[in-house]
């Protein structure tokens, strides 16, 4: 047999017709099958070639025919055959060689896939659907949502070669696959043969196991077409499609990723199907990345009131212990805030924020402060606009917040008035009549829970009165910060709230801001018996008779409390040089130990000499310096110069004559119009 002669034809496979008593049979043998036997017969048999059919005689029995055929009638008998692989590597090679398309392999692995998935081989068959360059991702359409649909229009029609049947429901693909299997069994049984897949007829797959892999695999196959460069419609269909069977396998985690991010599933076709399905947190989801955030604000409200219901299908939720049923439930309502608040953060609806900011306070405070004090809103104005977003009319926040929230009113008004710069007399009192308040209130319950009547000694919890007292160390400091900073407040009103009260240095900052000096000074005297902060405010006063005011208040402290000798003896000690001795010694009590004093008053009359001899030497050499430039002004003014006609300015070379004239240090000479505008540009100088 000649081979060359075949290569020369591009016979990959021939048909070969055996005519044997009158039968006549057609077989297709492929080339690299042909054995000894056929090629001795080529070689010693007659051999004839009419058009396009080349005949062989063998004897008067029998006669062989070899007739060649196109490949594309040779792909499709061996795809029709089941010779799936034969059939690829066919293509494979005449595509290499350049005899067959690249277009045609794709077309080739589709079809392969299509028949492959109704032979219900579906992992096999997604691998060749992902070879295939040409085919859509609308061809798996109509396996996942019956027809007619959105996306009906989408899906190719007539592109193979009607080898498979038209595509159905996943559903229906099994069931026709089982019915084809228990058909096979049957026929197996009563002896005939059928070119069903042996292992489905030794071990049949269930229903479900089947349904599950067509369903995983398309999924597969969807997800690796979303990274392709594809047309709008067709990736909303990917994607309402790839939540469709996410749900069906109920695969939450994959649901609510896909509906989180960055996606273009159709709502209108999901959210009758999630709502049913009880995937609320999915649509949730949804409803906030197509930017519907009052349906997903919605939904978060329902989750976190109702999750004890069982409204929110979360499988971690339903298979942990009934012990932790009260820990899932406040776990969940924490993430239902959490999610909300991330869409009211963003959110320029001032309605739509006051409407879901109380359920999230009562779920999580910090994630409400968040809500009211987020800088992630686009286009925001200026805080001196009235209009200003950030600044939600007073009234309605205050309305919108428990009034047992203090915490988050107090956070929101420092937001305005240390981030935004609000001057509003109206914020700054409110915020420090509310401080004042939670001040007062922790105080006094720290003095009731510090009393001994109150609770007995064997049932104090030691960490627990650390951690109180903590607290309301904290809230005092931050009510006396803001008392000390701002000047916009009214004191008044605040003080009229602490005036009964023990919070002595807070009463001390607001008569400060009042100027009422005595009663500052008494209370950090007397009261507080802060010594160094009296003398601070003293020295911030400036004025001598203010350490002589204080000075007599520690001698006579009034409302029968002991003379204050040590500290009057300190102010002495660090002061005494601003006093009058004279005032002083009139001033300390016949009482006072003459040995606290003595040495106090001896350093200030020593530095009170000391300081009045500092200031005759200032004056003194003042005098001197005085004497000195008046002795040189003297003696410039003693300085001669002998102008006669010939002289000259040195400056403009004019003749100066009878004119007036200057003259210099240095003893040069200018007429008087260059000597004024010297003058004129050394005065601009200075």
């Amino acid at each position: 047999m000649d081979l060359e002669v075949h290569r020369e034809w591009g016979v990959r496979s021939i048909y070969c017709h055996l005519a044997k008593t009158g039968s006549i049979k057609s077989f297709l043998v492929p080339l690299g099958s042909l054995n000894d036997a056929f090629i001795n017969l080529w070689k010693y048999g007659g051999a004839t070639y009419l058009e396009g059919r080349l005949e062989i005689a063998l004897g008067s029995y029998h006669v062989i025919c070899f007739r060649k055929i196109s490949a594309e009638e040779q792909i499709k008998d061996l795809l029709r055959k089941k010779s799936f692989k034969e059939a690829i590597t066919l293509v494979e090679e005449l595509e290499h060689e350049g005899e067959m398309t690249r277009e045609m392999l794709s077309v080739v692995h589709a079809q392969v896939g299509f028949l492959l998935l109704f032979d219900l081989h579906f992992e096999e068959a997604v691998n060749h659907f992902l070879q295939s360059e040409t085919m859509q991702p609308s061809e798996v359409f109509p396996f996942i949502m019956r027809d007619p649909n959105r996306w009906s229009m989408l899906v190719p029609r007539n592109r193979y070669w009607g080898l498979h049947p038209p595509p159905v429901l996943l559903e229906d693909v099994v069931d026709d696959g089982l019915m084809t299997i228990q058909r096979a069994i049957f026929l197996r049984k009563a002896g005939v043969e059928t070119a069903a897949n042996e292992e489905f007829l030794f071990n049949p797959p269930s229903r479900g196991d089947l349904l599950e892999s067509a369903i995983q695999n398309i999924i597969r196959y969807l997800r690796v077409n979303r990274d392709k460069d594809l047309t709008s419609s067709v990736r909303e269909g990917v994607d309402t499609l790839l939540m469709y069977l996410y749900r069906a396998l109920n695969r939450v985690d994959d649901m609510e990723l896909l509906a989180s991010s960055e996606n273009s599933c159709v709502v209108e076709e999901l959210e009758a199907l999630l709502d049913d399905s009880g995937h609320l947190r999915t649509l949730a989801f949804l409803y906030a990345s197509k930017g519907m955030s009052s349906k997903a604000l919605s939904i978060w409200r329902i989750l976190a009131r109702n999750y004890s219901a069982g409204l929110w299908k979360d499988p971690a939720v339903e298979n942990s212990h009934q012990d932790n049923t009260s820990t899932d439930i406040i776990s969940g309502q924490k993430t239902a805030a959490i999610e909300a608040s991330k869409l009211l953060e963003e959110s320029c609806d001032q309605d739509m924020v006051l409407q879901h900011f109380g359920w999230i306070a009562d779920v999580d405070q910090e994630l409400a402060v968040q809500v009211l004090t987020s800088d992630k809103r686009v286009n925001q104005l200026s805080p001196a606009a009235n209009i200003h977003f950030y600044v939600l009319t007073l009234e309605e926040v205050i309305a919108a917040i428990d009034s047992k929230k203090v915490e988050i009113l107090q956070r929101y008004l420092q937001w305005l008035i240390e981030v935004q710069d609000f001057d509003d007399i109206r914020f700054h009192t409110l915020y420090a009549v509310s401080l004042a308040k939670s001040a007062l209130e922790t105080f006094e319950n720290g003095n009731a829970y510090c009393n001994p009547t109150a609770r007995r000694s064997e049932e104090m919890d030691v960490s627990g009165l650390e951690s109180d007292a903590i607290f309301r160390s904290l809230v005092r400091k931050k009510l006396q910060s803001f008392l000390q900073s701002s000047n916009l407040y009214d004191p008044e009103e605040v003080l009229d709230l602490v005036e009964g009260s023990d919070l002595w240095l807070e009463k001390a900052i607001l008569y400060r801001k009042l100027g009422q000096e005595t009663v500052v000074l008494q209370i950090l005297a007397l009261k507080l018996e802060d010594s160094a902060a009296a003398e601070q405010y003293c020295t911030e006063i400036g004025r001598p008779d203010a350490y002589m005011q204080l000075l007599d208040m520690y001698l006579e402290p009034q409302n029968g409390k002991e003379p204050m000798f040590k500290a009057a003896v300190r102010l002495l000690h660090n002061h005494g040089e601003s006093l009058d001795p004279r005032q002083v010694l009139e001033t300390l009590s016949p009482d006072m130990p003459l040995q606290l004093a003595s040495d106090t008053l001896l350093r200030m009359l020593r530095a009170r000499v000391h300081h009045h001899r500092q200031g005759q030497i200032v004056h003194s050499l003042a005098s001197a310096i005085n004497i000195d430039a008046k002795s040189a002004r003297l003696e410039e003014r003693s300085r001669h110069v002998q102008i006669n006609d010939e002289s000259l300015c040195d400056s403009c070379r004019a003749r100066l004559g009878t004119k007036l004239f200057a003259m210099y240090p240095d003893d040069a000479i200018a007429c008087y119009k260059v000597g004024e505008l010297h003058l004129s540009a050394f005065l601009y100088q200075k």
